[in-house]
């Protein structure tokens, strides 16, 4: 019968898997965003892809839902749904796409604003937190890298 080892180091894997920036990468981003979305899932009822849409219009006017798809590189079907619910709770609102008829564009609501600010809180909290072993020279640093990295990621297609 297996024994839990909770002495046992798992960190080995940072270096031994086949991608190990890329395995940091998500590893440290799981790191930030699972505990604090399954928070926010517990205190407000809202998933992750919910929450992306807020955040991305609260910094943008207006945008489609393809559009928050590709800021976020979620799935658009997620997105789609998350969309849905979102509008039945008032957080979002629908508003004609005058370059075409077809197509509605989506703004953040008053009620959706408030919601983000809570929410972006507990993110801020969680990072500040991951970060906190950094110097400050160290986390600019790395915050030229990610953004580098970033920046570069969003020009691929895939």
């Amino acid at each position: 019968m297996a024994r839990k080892n909770e002495s046992l180091d798992y960190s080995n894997i940072f270096e031994a898997v086949e991608f190990p920036d890329a395995y940091k990468v998500s590893y440290l981003a799981n790191a930030i965003v699972f505990p604090t979305y399954e928070d926010v899932r517990k205190d407000f009822g809202l998933v992750r892809a919910e929450y992306h849409l807020l955040l991305c219009l609260a910094h943008y006017s207006e945008l489609t839902a393809q559009d928050v798809a590709r800021i976020t590189r979620r799935p658009r079907n997620s997105i789609s749904r998350a969309v849905h619910r979102m509008l039945d709770l008032g957080f979002l609102k629908r508003v004609p796409d005058p370059d075409d008829a077809r197509q509605a564009k989506l703004q953040i609501t008053r009620e959706g604003k408030i919601m983000h600010q809570k929410i972006s809180a507990y993110l801020v909290d969680r990072e500040a937190e991951i970060f906190s072993v950094l110097s400050d020279t160290e986390r600019e640093s790395f915050r030229e890298l990610i953004r580098k990295l970033a920046n570069f990621a969003s020009t691929l297609k895939r």
